[in-house]
């Protein structure tokens, strides 16, 4: 006897197949049959006039802490995914040696997590211990490795000292990290140069041949996204391994005319041989840390010395000059989205220009004078980017879809600040306003994108399609209803259009509402 049996809906497999009529049939976690017959089974759902695909894959996370400390991820189930792919630009769980580990202990801290670890493997058994409601996969942070070895110094690394980086991220893809990432504009990655990446980048090909891959966010996004292309791409071929560019855009208006360029210098690497995807959120504003306004050389030792930069007088004439000016447009569209500060909070969802207005300072200033307050901890939403080149990456038979956000909950210590809604609206989004709403792509190409595309590239077998055998991630949606409605001013909305969720044959979300059950498993 089969566990469930969803009947009467429009199964879309995710392999990009046209959708067709099946019944689909789940036993003991995995997919028992999808077609015109099945056996009987202990609970029957009616899925007339609703689609069943696989359980939707978020190609870019940073789940790491919240996860840990809280399980529940609502925020990802309430869209209908079942598996992240966490450890992205360049940060992830482990592994955590000196500085690296002296650094994340604020970010545990303020979640509330008592717990520490220093390996991957020990990170894993601390998660499934507690118990987590959707699949987590991870890569290994380039910035983890670099910082437990030489901390957050401005160097090129020694041949001992890139010995050692190696030997941490060997250890890591054999505990189970799937790949390598960058972060290319934080510390300490903004210190790197290409040939140490690329002998890193090896070290993913000769540990997992054919089956790692390189992430990277990039050195630039903007002002030097083609260089940045092409560096990407030279480390992808220098070392041989697949390349994963992470939310991939054309940041600021003067950069948006580069698009051409940049899809151009996508589909030459790939024609030329190189494996290469990229992801992208749905949305025209970027999130992340409110202190990236500041040159790269103010990160330099850590946060001790970069608020020590900050309040030297000369020093911080030093970085105004460097930053240039910025007119009003600029600070109208610069949102700080979280502080640490219960007496700041008034602050969350303002934009730079308004919080300075009330502040009584010129934006400029009150950026020096927040990030001292806070102790370089605010986050940030930048308002940058251009519809038409959003529609058009999204688009890419290689692109998927990455939240670029950390999973969150609708109560409970995650459930804080004004985040960016991506976190709880990507996919809903994706489909309801570009697929159904704008026609951008098909519905068997888009489930595509964010299962059977995904699952390949990240090389989760058994994973992303709906077929007899696989791992029963299930995602159960109304086409014609599916939606987002969180926004900036209020993240914490759930979407519309959700009706069932399996992870791993269990139903982690029955008619739109949690079950609360856990049973997410470490890939």
């Amino acid at each position: 006897m089969l566990d469930y049996l969803i009947e009467n809906g429009l199964v879309v497999d995710g392999s990009g197949s046209a959708p067709f009529e099946a019944k689909v049939g789940i036993r003991e976690g995995k997919i028992a049959c999808v077609g015109r017959d099945a056996p009987a089974a202990a609970n029957v759902i009616d899925a007339k006039g609703l689609v069943v695909s696989p359980g939707f894959i978020d190609t870019h996370t940073h789940s790491e802490f919240t996860l840990l400390a809280d399980g529940r991820a609502e925020g990802k189930l309430s869209q209908g995914v079942t598996t992240e792919i966490n450890g992205n630009c360049g940060l992830s769980a482990g592994p955590l040696y000196g500085e690296a580990a002296e650094r994340r202990k604020a970010d545990l801290e303020e979640l509330g997590i008592t717990e520490r670890w220093s390996a991957m493997q020990e990170y894993f058994a601390l998660l499934q211990h507690k118990g987590i409601a959707i699949n987590y996969a991870t890569l290994c942070g380039h910035g983890n490795i670099r910082a437990s070895v030489m901390g957050y110094k401005a160097l090129a690394p020694g041949k001992g000292e890139l010995s050692e980086m190696k030997r941490l991220l060997a250890q890591a893809l054999k505990d189970g990290a799937r790949g390598f990432s960058t972060g290319l504009i934080y510390p300490p990655g903004v210190y790197s140069e290409t040939e140490e990446l690329i002998e890193l980048a090896k070290v993913v090909a000769e540990t997992l041949p054919l089956q790692g891959i390189y992430a990277s966010h990039m050195r630039s996004e903007g002002d030097s996204l083609i260089e940045a292309i092409k560096e990407a791409v030279r480390i992808g071929k220098g070392a041989g391994v697949h390349t994963h560019i992470s939310h991939i855009k054309t940041a600021g208006e003067r950069n948006w005319h580069k698009i051409d360029q940049a899809v151009s210098l996508l589909e030459e690497a790939r024609a030329s041989g190189l494996s290469l995807t990229c992801d992208r959120y749905p949305y025209t504003a970027s999130s992340t840390d409110l202190d990236t306004i500041l040159p790269a050389w103010v990160y330099e030792g850590g946060a001790e010395e970069e608020l020590r930069r900050l309040k030297d007088p000369k020093t911080v004439e030093r970085i105004k000059a460097e930053i240039g000016p910025k007119d009003d447009t600029y600070w109208k569209g610069v949102s700080i989205s979280s502080v640490v500060n219960p007496e700041n909070r008034w602050m969350e969802g303002e934009s730079l220009f308004d919080t300075a207005a009330k502040m009584g300072r010129r934006p400029l200033d009150a950026l020096f004078e927040i990030l001292i307050q806070e102790r370089v901890r605010t986050g940030a939403i930048f308002f940058s980017m251009s519809e038409e080149n959003l529609r058009r990456f999204i688009s890419l038979p290689y692109a998927m879809i990455g939240s670029d956000s950390s999973v969150r909950s609708f109560t409970g210590p995650t459930c804080t600040g004004k985040p960016h809604p991506r976190g709880v609206g990507s996919f809903s989004r994706f489909i309801g306003r570009y697929v159904r709403e704008e026609g951008l792509i098909d519905l068997p190409e888009a489930i595509r994108k964010i299962t059977g595309l995904s699952a390949g590239t990240f090389r989760l077998a058994g994973r992303g399609l709906l077929k007899e055998g696989f791992s029963a991630d299930v995602t159960v949606f109304d086409y014609n209803r599916i939606i987002d409605t969180a926004t900036f001013r209020n993240p914490f909305q759930k979407s519309e259009g959700i009706a069932h969720v399996f992870v791993n044959g269990i139903q982690a979300v029955r008619d739109g509402e949690f079950t609360g059950m856990r049973s997410g498993r470490i890939l």
